[in-house]
């Protein structure tokens, strides 16, 4: 991964099925989708908020157990784009509200309708299940899965090339 790509990233935006979770999905009799996330790629994306880094959720999913563990991990509830069909205006509007460019942001995400994202941004990651065009558009190929590493590996990578792999208790027990 070149240097320079990991020290200019501001923010951090992911698809959820299949890059916070392994994609596994239980339905539930009322209708509810249950997903399991990985602790350490959650952490992850707190210590990315904690640095002062944007984070957002561009996902096709819809459930509202979405936004509130994604509201845990540091990400706001406005930034959390649920439903979300045409992701690159999802990401647009992520950059516009916090005068970044596309080329400041690193994105992760599995599927095929992540790949105009993943080619827009500064850096696009996809998991090591990702579908292989995902696989081919993307600037970086995690060696983990997702729900399995995949966040956390990169994110650690950023921040550590930023010099902000740091863990501040104060900080974390003031912002969560």
């Amino acid at each position: 991964m070149e240097e320079a790509k990991l020290k200019k990233i501001k923010g951090i935006a992911f698809d959820i099925d299949g890059v916070m979770t392994d994609g596994g999905i239980l339905c539930m009799s009322d209708g509810d989708l249950l997903r399991i996330f990985d602790a350490k790629d959650s952490f992850a994306v707190r210590m990315a908020a904690m640095h002062g880094f944007r984070t957002a959720v561009i996902t096709g999913g819809r459930s509202i157990s979405i936004v509130k563990r994604c509201t845990g991990m540091g990400v706001p509830e406005d930034d959390v784009h649920l439903a979300s069909r045409i992701k690159s205006k999802d990401l647009q509007k992520f950059c516009d509200k916090y005068g970044m460019d596309p080329s400041e942001v690193m994105y992760f995400g599995d599927d095929l309708p992540d790949i105009p994202v993943i080619k827009a941004v500064g850096l696009g990651v996809a998991p090591s299940d990702a579908v292989e065009e995902v696989r081919q558009a993307a600037d970086f190929v995690s060696p983990y899965p997702g729900g399995k590493g995949c966040v956390r590996h990169a994110i650690e990578m950023v921040l550590r090339a930023q010099g902000q792999w740091t863990f501040d208790e104060a900080l974390y027990e003031k912002q969560f």
